[in-house]
């Protein structure tokens, strides 16, 4: 539970610069900007994300991409059936379950994954533009251990269990959600 001395002087949860709010509105702009640009590729949101996360975990399932995506499994069969369509996708049998199939990018939507890239590197980049080197370390440390205590606190979810760096250390949570591409 926030206390207000963990707010700030004089600021209550009411207050716009309470940091759960800022926290938000950050991820969600910095999404909104990444959206627009990577529009001009063709691609949804949903696309990119599924991008993304196979391109740093090959082999997600379609249950995997509706939990990662927070939509029904008919629906991200749908969009898995589309992806697969435009040539970006191709499903493989689980040597262990051959009912379950495994999703791979294939090398069309490795290329697409090379332009998205720099567009996220750039809009993290303008994000951040207006902090020094030493704030970007400080905000990138502060964000790992926020982040590794809310994985921590949510360790049930296995959601929630794939957003880490293929280092397994903790990367920013918005940062994962909202521009995973990396």
């Amino acid at each position: 539970m926030t206390k207000r001395s963990d707010i700030g002087p004089g600021m209550s949860p009411d207050d716009e610069h309470y940091i759960g709010y800022m926290m938000t509105d950050v991820a969600r702009l910095l999404r909104t900007v990444f959206e627009r640009r990577v529009r001009s590729l063709g691609l949804t949101r949903a696309q990119w994300v599924v991008i993304a996360r196979l391109h740093r975990r090959p082999g997600l399932n379609q249950s995997e991409v509706a939990d990662l995506l927070e939509i029904e499994k008919a629906s991200a069969g749908r969009l898995i059936d589309r992806m697969e369509t435009k040539g970006w996708l191709e499903r493989r049998a689980d040597p262990g379950d051959r009912r379950v199939n495994r999703l791979h990018l294939t090398a069309e939507a490795e290329r697409m994954h090379a332009l998205i890239w720099p567009l996220a590197e750039a809009t993290v980049d303008e994000a951040l533009s207006g902090l020094s080197s030493a704030e970007r370390k400080t905000m990138t440390t502060l964000m790992r251990r926020v982040k590794a205590k809310l994985v921590a606190l949510s360790d049930s979810d296995p959601v929630l269990d794939d957003i880490s760096d293929d280092n397994n250390e903790t990367v920013p949570a918005s940062a994962a959600a909202a521009i995973d591409a990396g």
